[in-house]
């Protein structure tokens, strides 16, 4: 359980960062608005970089729980991987733009490093998601789950880093929806 500080800094960098976008939030304003010093901020996370990586995680972990939650009784595994992919891909995307500005993510090369951390530890939260589903874990072998995560994840990671408006973005993943994520899936469950 978390103690009250890294709460009270969790609930300051979700706010600002989604208000004012993490390039221009300052350690010093998540402090105060936490009301906390700078130096306990720093006892708790050794970088602003930590927090945004501890509100991220958190917040796309509370949205895979829940879409695997009330989608499990989807038509078919098959509707059901897909769906699954395409919802989280989309929370993912979301998230990143609301906390974080994809163009601080284009622009910096720190940004660069730190995605792929991001991607990684997506990669495994939905992993260990998915493989906690006994109808999923009993029927895909955990290759093809990583297969199928891992490409998804290339994939929508390639086209957030492309698409230059909102109108590029939702024809990727119109695109992605329709074009390619059916034939991962289907690679999965040969």
């Amino acid at each position: 359980m978390e103690d009250k500080i890294v709460i009270a800094i969790k609930k300051s960098a979700r706010e600002l960062f989604r208000k004012y976008g993490y390039n221009k939030t300052s350690v010093n304003e998540l402090a105060k608005n936490a009301s906390i010093a700078k130096a306990t901020f720093y006892k708790h996370f050794a970088s602003k970089e930590l927090i945004l990586h501890a509100v991220l995680m958190d917040y796309i972990e509370e949205n895979v729980s829940d879409i695997l939650n009330k989608h499990v009784n989807e038509k078919d595994l098959a509707t059901f991987l897909a769906n699954t992919i395409l919802r989280v891909s989309r929370v993912t995307y979301t998230v990143c733009n609301e906390f974080v500005g994809w163009e601080f993510l284009r622009e910096s090369a720190n940004a660069q490093e730190y995605l792929k951390i991001l991607s990684d530890d997506l990669e495994f939260l939905l992993l260990r998601s998915f493989m906690q589903n006994e109808t999923i874990s009993a029927t895909i072998p955990e290759e093809r789950l990583t297969f199928l995560i891992k490409c998804s994840k290339n994939i929508v990671f390639s086209f957030a880093f492309t698409a230059v408006s909102v109108a590029d973005v939702r024809k990727n993943f119109i695109s992605f929806q329709k074009d390619m994520l059916p034939y991962l899936v289907e690679a999965t469950l040969l």
